[in-house]
């Protein structure tokens, strides 16, 4: 029981442990993102240089698929050459990921010439320089579509709590094992004072009884002592006793015998 607590424990710290590590950056980066395009809805969001966005459309299937989540990298849109898949703003002030078909130099000025893989026909609009926002560098397949939805303020708001509910789940089963060690530690500190109790008192039993047993054993010879003097004064007495006793009698056979 005490190994499946223990595996139970060690489990819910690091779920507790990944759970931020993964939940946190996806939540300073939307919170990032969300204040950069907030403060200048002109300019798409980037961090040192890198640009999100999301595929809304299936017109580079093949490469880049619908609900995927590509990064580009801001790039010197000179440099750029035919086959490259780029991101830039189109007519409409949307971004639009698709591959250079073609690059058109004309009177000092350099356009390109997009098309998507999907598409059957080329861009209406030629793509200026500076509508060119980075060069496509990779994809995480579908984390678009959760990008999207963590986006949501909602969403945002249920993943603070969620990491906060994390937070505070590791710190309780922290708390609660520390406790359980403390209560171990006092009990084994308990166990250990009540053996000490215990073997001091039967020392002193011991020490007591060997005390006793000296003194009953010094009484007994004490007790001997005497009865061997007590025999020792009764024989002297009889030897006493006899020799009056003879001396009486050789006393008075002298008297019977004396002339």
């Amino acid at each position: 029981m005490k190994k499946r607590e223990k595996w139970y424990k060690s489990f819910s710290t690091w779920l507790v442990i990944l759970a931020c590590i993964i939940l946190v950056p996806i939540l300073l980066a939307n919170i990032f993102i969300i204040f950069q395009s907030k403060t200048n809805k002109d300019v798409v969001p980037s961090l040192f240089g890198y640009k999100p966005f999301i595929v809304l459309s299936g017109s580079m299937e093949g490469q880049i698929h619908k609900g995927d989540l590509i990064i580009t990298k801001t790039v010197d849109p000179t440099t750029l050459k035919i086959d490259d898949i780029i991101a830039f703003r189109d007519a409409e002030n949307t971004v639009t990921t698709h591959r250079i078909r073609d690059i058109i130099s004309s009177d000092g000025t350099t356009k390109f010439i997009t098309k998507g893989d999907a598409n059957t026909i080329q861009d209406k609009n030629l793509v200026a320089l500076e509508d060119v926002e980075g060069i496509y560098v990779m994809r995480i397949s579908g984390f678009g579509s959760l990008m999207k939805s963590l986006a949501e303020p909602t969403t945002i708001l249920i993943i603070a709590l969620v990491i906060t509910v994390l937070f505070v789940l590791g710190f309780t089963i922290s708390t609660k094992k520390e406790k359980d060690l403390e209560r171990e530690e006092y009990l084994k500190f308990k166990m250990m004072k009540e053996y000490q109790e215990k073997e001091k008192e039967r020392l002193e039993r011991e020490e007591l009884l060997n005390l006793r047993r000296m003194k009953e054993q010094q009484e007994r010879e004490q007790e001997q002592s005497r009865e061997q003097q007590i025999s020792r004064e009764e024989f002297l007495e009889l030897l006493r006793s006899r020799e009056e006793k003879k001396k009486r009698e050789n006393s008075d056979f002298e008297d019977r015998f004396k002339f």
